[in-house]
């Protein structure tokens, strides 16, 4: 009875986890759901280090809207800021990333499916 118990909380523990997972992919996708966050978000990993200063030069966006997309990758963890005396620093978070991309690697399709189109 004990070990049925303990398969049963393991599989409940699985499952939290495969939930939790998949609340932070939308979490993620959601964050990235607009042109604008993934163009920023690229234009930070093309940098060597962080960007420091405006990015609305390098952004065809108004600072406000800059601001509120910067504001949106932060929440989400996907990039990071940090003062340096009037200005804020971005950079991409590098775990945030790659846990990213792990997460999405896991989306891929079951041995059954392949490049077929389905069939009605």
């Amino acid at each position: 009875m004990a070990v049925k118990r303990r398969d049963q909380d393991a599989e409940q523990d699985r499952a939290q986890k495969r939930l939790r997972a998949r609340a932070e992919l939308a979490g993620f996708a959601k964050a990235l759901g607009h042109p604008a966050r993934v163009e920023i978000v690229r234009f930070l990993l093309a940098r060597d280090s962080c960007m420091c200063g405006d990015l609305v030069d390098h952004l065809p966006l108004a600072q406000s809207t800059v601001s509120q997309h910067l504001r949106i990758l932060k929440d989400a963890g996907l990039i990071e800021g940090t003062i340096d005396g009037p200005r804020v620093c971005y950079c991409v978070a590098p775990r945030a990333l790659a846990r990213f991309q792990g997460l999405v690697a896991d989306l891929r399709p079951g041995p059954g499916l392949t490049d077929r189109e389905c069939e009605v």
